[in-house]
């Protein structure tokens, strides 16, 4: 087939419980279920006030986050910036991330390149409140 078709919020599982997090935090992975074979794709949905519990960094993979809804804060190593709708924020390997939601979410695509395959998790590393006030 030339095509793969998915709705991310209807055909996607839900991973977000497993993080620990705030209750409604959503977070759907799309890489597998479209196929993807040089790229990674993400959905998360971060309720209202609330900050996603893990920052993280790559050692290969690129990725750039897009704001489809809402809006928030980002941590990028020590620097915070405000993100809005339509903002597309690129962070390069080896940087630390965060994000928390302002007061009506943040909602978000994850795009990352290239493709972290079978074993993705060694591509990354991950604290759980690594972003602390």
């Amino acid at each position: 087939m030339p095509f793969t078709l998915r709705n991310l919020k209807n055909d996607l599982e839900d991973v977000g419980p497993g993080f620990d997090g705030a209750p409604s935090l959503e977070f759907r992975l799309a890489t597998v279920a479209l196929e993807l074979e040089h790229s990674g794709l993400g959905y998360q949905r971060v309720p209202p006030g609330a900050r996603f519990p893990y920052g993280h960094t790559h050692k290969t993979q690129e990725e750039v986050y897009v704001v489809v809804g809402g809006s928030g804060r980002m941590k990028l190593d020590d620097e915070v910036v405000e993100v809005g709708r339509w903002d597309a924020v690129r962070v390069p390997p080896g940087t630390w991330r965060g994000y928390e939601a302002g007061p009506e979410g943040l909602e978000i695509l994850v795009i990352g390149a290239p493709n972290l395959g079978d074993a993705p998790r060694e591509d990354v590393e991950g604290r759980r409140d690594w972003w602390s006030d």
